[in-house]
């Protein structure tokens, strides 16, 4: 389970704000992806919080109710859509929504931990964590504010175009979201330059499926 131990470390050497940061929807067909920021206070603790793809949707909703309502917690989440996606590519567009989070964070973090590899540009001093939502309490509590605003915005789309079941699959390339798309052709939320997406022979903004 993740625990304090990266950011006490870092508080030991005089840095005390310390930001997590990790994101979510980078392999969807569809939608943005999100990233979030977040700074806990020292010894900080919430049973059963872990790396979001380990958790079920009702305790992610339950998670993320108990950390954006602690008043002690700072915390900000950030996208970037899908022609941001589209025209700087997945991996640097995920980029700039991990900046756009921390960013957003006032003050401003003195470090951050960012799951995965460090970044190249990134503006503030940080440790890339590999895993990192599974070792830092911090970087988990990021992943979880991520995945379920990231679904959120996903459930609004599929309100907007139900014909593609996004509230099932989230944009994730299931069978019944590739079947939905052979029939109906892509939305205008779908990311042009992703497979299969970009091989459909419907334009993209054929009438029929375009939002008023």
């Amino acid at each position: 389970m993740p625990d304090l131990s990266l950011e006490t470390a870092l508080r030991a050497r005089g840095i005390t704000r310390v930001a997590g940061i990790d994101e979510a929807g980078r392999g969807p067909l569809a939608g943005p992806v999100s990233a979030a920021a977040v700074i806990l206070p020292k010894g900080f603790t919430c049973p059963g919080l872990d790396d979001s793809k380990k958790i079920s949707t009702a305790n992610r909703e339950r998670l993320y109710e108990i950390i954006t309502q602690d008043q002690r917690v700072r915390w900000a989440v950030a996208t970037a859509d899908h022609e941001e996606i589209d025209r700087l590519n997945i991996l640097q567009a995920t980029h700039l929504a991990m900046r756009r989070a921390a960013e957003a964070l006032d003050p401003l973090p003195d470090h951050c931990l960012i799951d995965g590899r460090p970044l190249k540009f990134f503006p503030l001093p940080h440790d890339g964590i590999i895993k990192g939502d599974g070792k830092s309490l911090s970087i988990a509590a990021a992943s979880i504010i991520a995945k379920v605003t990231r679904d959120r915005i996903m459930l609004q789309i599929d309100h907007e175009f139900p014909q593609f079941g996004f509230s099932k699959h989230q944009g994730y390339g299931t069978r019944l979201h590739l079947e939905a798309l052979r029939i109906h052709g892509p939305c205008r939320h779908h990311r042009r330059t992703f497979e299969p997406v970009a091989q459909l022979a419907l334009p993209f903004d054929h009438g029929k499926w375009t939002a008023s």
